[in-house]
């Protein structure tokens, strides 16, 4: 994997929650299917076929250790679903903004009611 276009795109691999659940549970690093299976109460076919999908997007590694392959994610293939959501991150922001200030509105407002 790694090498060209790939064949599943990263917003298609991360929209299925147990994938999402298994990048969540690789962020700490690298661990064997075995574990993630445990670590989600998973069929370890299950968690094999969405490593697949996973692995097709670009978005984890595997390496051989011996008898076991290690799964481990590649955050830099999430880049083109930050650069996506980025402007929406600014929309949270200015609302977040929005918050703060509503307060001093009704503080001033509860001010101009209160006064005759």
């Amino acid at each position: 994997m790694g090498h060209g276009r790939p064949v599943t795109d990263v917003f298609t691999a991360i929209a299925e929650p147990t994938r999402r659940r298994l990048l969540d549970a690789l962020r700490p690093g690298e661990a064997p299917v075995g574990r993630l299976a445990a670590q989600l109460d998973l069929a370890q076919p299950a968690v094999s076929k969405h490593l697949r999908i996973l692995l097709d997007a670009d978005l984890v590694a595997v390496r051989s250790d011996a008898q076991r392959r290690l799964y481990r994610v590649r955050p830099e293939s999430l880049r083109p679903a930050m650069r996506w959501l980025e402007p929406y991150r600014a929309l949270w922001a200015d609302g977040l903004d929005g918050l703060e200030r509503h307060p001093d509105r009704l503080e001033q407002h509860g001010k101009d009611v209160q006064d005759p």
